[in-house]
């Protein structure tokens, strides 16, 4: 882990622990954590194959396969009803570790009308924004300004008291405007931000060397006057360790913070794209590690769950996710006929008039 910081930290303080405190805590977020990355990962891979079957998946399917650890990591560490999270395409194990119902996922990639997005928009544009969970815009960057704007609008009416808003990007959405300008917004506001960002060395087949000049993008975060924090996408460990420090930084009151994962996407951009461009060398170097199996071996090295408990929680897990599949696509499209379309939040606007 390299931090990037503007000054030295102040000190936190926290609740004495023993040891054995700690080491228990750890260990039951681990295990959270790589539960969720496992459903992420069994989740896709049964949307991967439906995707290419033809005829069920609404939309694109894009995998998170490699990015599991770094997207859980960061999640486990908020609450939902209190916090914000914005995740991004390959935050499926984020999404779920926030506590997103697995029928919010296979009902709007199935196109189901009682689907959060009423069946209207297919793939990962999905969310709740009551529930603190705005959702994904395809104008990558975006969400850093929506979660700024947020925790903003909480302050201005007096209730943003201890909640701390995340948002996740990869590499390309830190060229874009609206991350630049969000984060300056974040950073002078000293708004209680985590940006999460997953370096996965290609913003769709551009590789990183065509997108920025600096050595590294953690050096951005000097820029800007925010703490900043990288890590080793594919340690789950590590993930866990960095996102920790930085959620109760930033619930304390020490401004933006600014995490970079490096890590390698482990297929294509969409199940659409064969990721001819990456080249193998850097699929056979440590970027190209799988985050899944590298958690499982941290648990069977600590004996945190044996042979028959690894078998039953796939076996629990994948159940789970088959009779969510079973029941979305069991359920009705949108009625056209019925369905409205607005894309307006209400049908009635201030001066009286109602959107037709």
């Amino acid at each position: 882990m390299i931090r990037c910081l503007r000054r030295p930290p102040t000190a936190i303080v926290k609740t004495p622990a023993t040891a054995s405190t700690k080491k228990h805590s750890a260990k039951e977020s681990f295990l959270t954590a790589y539960r969720h990355m496992l459903s992420a990962r069994l989740l896709e891979d049964r949307l991967a194959t439906l995707y290419r079957a033809g005829g069920k998946i609404v939309g694109g399917v894009y995998l998170s396969r490699g990015q599991e650890a770094f997207s859980a990591a960061l999640a486990v560490q908020l609450k939902k009803g209190r916090d914000i999270y914005a995740g991004l395409i390959r935050d499926q194990a984020g999404r779920m570790a926030f506590g997103e119902p697995l029928l919010d996922t296979t009902r709007t990639y199935l196109g189901s009308a009682l689907g959060p997005m009423r069946g209207r928009d297919g793939n990962i544009h999905r969310g709740r924004p009551k529930e603190g969970m705005p959702a994904m815009i395809s104008h990558l960057g975006t969400s850093i300004s929506v979660v700024a704007g947020m925790l903003l609008a909480r302050r201005l009416q007096g209730r943003l008291g201890d909640t701390v808003g995340a948002a996740s990007v990869g590499d390309g959405a830190t060229s874009t405007g609206a991350f630049h300008e969000g984060l300056n917004m974040a950073a002078v506001e000293k708004l209680p931000m985590v940006i999460a960002i997953a370096n996965n060395q290609f913003a769709y087949s551009t590789p990183t060397s065509r997108q920025f000049a600096c050595a590294d993008l953690i050096e951005r975060a000097r820029g800007y006057g925010v703490e900043g924090y990288k890590v080793d996408g594919t340690d789950l460990g590590d993930c866990l360790d960095v996102f920790e420090k930085a959620v109760e930084r930033a619930r304390h009151g020490h401004g933006p913070q600014m995490i970079v994962g490096t890590l390698l996407r482990l297929s294509g951009h969409g199940e659409h794209d064969d990721a001819s461009y990456v080249p193998p060398q850097m699929r056979q170097s440590d970027l190209g590690r799988d985050c899944l199996p590298a958690a499982e071996k941290t648990i069977r090295s600590g004996k945190w769950l044996s042979d028959s408990e690894f078998d039953s929680l796939r076996i629990e897990v994948q159940q789970e996710i088959d009779q969510a599949f079973a029941q979305s696509m069991q359920e009705p499209a949108p009625d056209p006929y019925k369905e409205t379309w607005s894309s307006f939040s209400t049908l009635e606007l201030a001066d009286g008039w109602q959107v037709r």
